[in-house]
């Protein structure tokens, strides 16, 4: 369980996140879904405990950061780091013994070689890789099936759907609505900062025309595409 109160951040003038509120419980899939620049990922970077925020971020965990695997939209790399040895070094700093690391390569990245060197789709492979393998509580996936080819994505699906079965609670935002629809429970729609809808999977085709509507409007009427 997670509970947000009150969770701010402003540098000067300008408003990140405003007063946001939210509950997470265990066994769901949440959805965080909004404009760039919403807040979204700041919003995940404040619970992971990589940004100074005022407000309360309280959980059972205690401390919260250690029981997090946070997969960011574009996962950094030391240059002369291989897949191997970031899955070695992540399993570490969680204390998880791995015995088999060639055995949970599910994707078929190329350990031996530096992560640096990886593909997009290829890096973000790794870092979820890594995270699954630290065995937490709470996924946050930043953009998730970004960048990633279409047979990553239907495994990764079915990895989220696993996740939730175990009483995890996983957190994910996504630009691709049909994504969320496959997986989540809950979306929450960030809106300047806030929080300003959230939306139960019975509604979730009606949220998804609004957007649809709110972002098309006459738009393609003003290209007068010929």
């Amino acid at each position: 369980m997670i509970s947000i109160e009150n969770v701010s951040i402003s540098f000067g003038s300008n408003i990140i996140l405003n007063n946001v509120h939210a509950h997470f419980s265990k066994g769901k899939v949440y959805g965080i879904v909004g404009e760039n620049g919403s807040g979204k990922t700041t919003f995940f970077r404040c619970i992971a405990g990589l940004q100074a925020y005022s407000g309360h971020i309280n959980s059972e965990f205690n401390p919260l950061k250690n029981h997090i695997g946070l997969l960011q939209t574009e996962p950094y790399f030391f240059s002369k780091i291989t897949g191997r040895e970031y899955l070695q070094l992540m399993c570490n700093a969680r204390n998880i013994r791995v015995t088999d690391i060639d055995s949970k390569n599910i994707f078929g990245l190329p350990l031996n070689e530096y992560a640096a060197t990886y593909s997009t789709g290829m890096k973000k492979k790794l870092a979820l890789m890594a995270i699954l393998m630290q065995e937490n509580e709470i996924l946050i996936l930043d953009e998730p099936f970004n960048g990633v080819d279409i047979h990553s994505n239907i495994l990764i699906t079915q990895i989220i759907h696993q996740l939730k079965s175990l009483n995890k609670t996983i957190l994910i935002s996504s630009h691709i609505f049909s994504t969320l629809n496959a997986t989540c429970d809950e979306i929450y729609l960030l809106d300047n900062g806030t929080f300003v809808k959230k939306v139960l999977k019975a509604e979730f085709s009606l949220l998804e025309q609004e957007l649809i509507n709110f972002t098309v409007g006459n738009k393609i009427e003003q290209l007068k595409l010929k």
